[in-house]
C-alpha cells in the first residue's frame, strides 16, 4: 500500500507529465484502466483512452496550458489539491470558438489512488469566470 506522501508526488508528477508537458504515455502509467472522472458539469470520462481524449481536448484548447498546484492535502488514498490553470485559447472550448485571450482559471480535484495509480477522480472549475475571460458569456446569463 503506498502511503499519503507517495500519492502527493504521484499526482504532482502527473500533472506536470500529462497536462503541462502533453506527455500521454503518463496518462498511461499514472491512471488506472477503470478510471472514472467525475464532473457536475459533464458525462463522466470513463477509462484511459477518454482521459487522454480529455487531457488532449484540454491542451488543444490551450496549448501553453500550465496548471499550477496551489495547495495540497493527502489522507490514506485519497489527494485533494486546489489549481490554477494558465493559457491562451487557441482550439475550441465548451463551444466557444479560439479567442486568443489568455485566461486564469481556478479549481479544485479530488483523487482517489489505488494500489498508485489514479482510479477516481472529482472535479470542479470556475467556468463560468473561464467564458468571462473569453468575452463568452451568454446574454441571457449576463442579465
Amino acid at each position: 500500500m503506498t502511503t499519503a506522501e507517495e500519492n502527493k508526488e504521484t499526482v504532482r508528477t502527473f500533472v506536470e507529465q500529462a497536462f503541462n508537458e502533453g506527455n500521454m504515455d503518463a496518462v498511461d502509467e499514472y491512471v488506472a484502466e477503470d478510471f472514472v472522472r467525475h464532473d457536475p458539469a459533464a458525462e463522466d470520462v470513463r477509462g484511459v483512452d477518454e482521459y487522454k481524449e480529455f487531457v488532449k481536448m484540454n491542451r488543444t484548447a490551450f496549448p501553453d496550458y500550465h496548471e499550477s498546484i496551489e495547495s495540497m492535502s493527502a489522507e490514506d488514498d485519497t489527494v485533494m489539491y486546489r489549481w490554477i490553470l494558465h493559457g491562451t485559447q487557441e482550439g475550441e472550448i465548451m463551444g466557444v470558438e479560439p479567442t486568443g485571450k489568455s485566461v486564469e482559471i481556478n479549481g479544485m480535484v479530488e483523487m482517489r489512488l489505488e494500489d498508485g495509480k489514479i482510479a477516481e477522480m472529482w472535479g470542479t472549475f470556475d467556468a463560468l469566470g473561464m467564458l468571462e475571460q473569453l468575452d463568452a458569456v451568454p446574454e441571457q446569463i449576463k442579465e
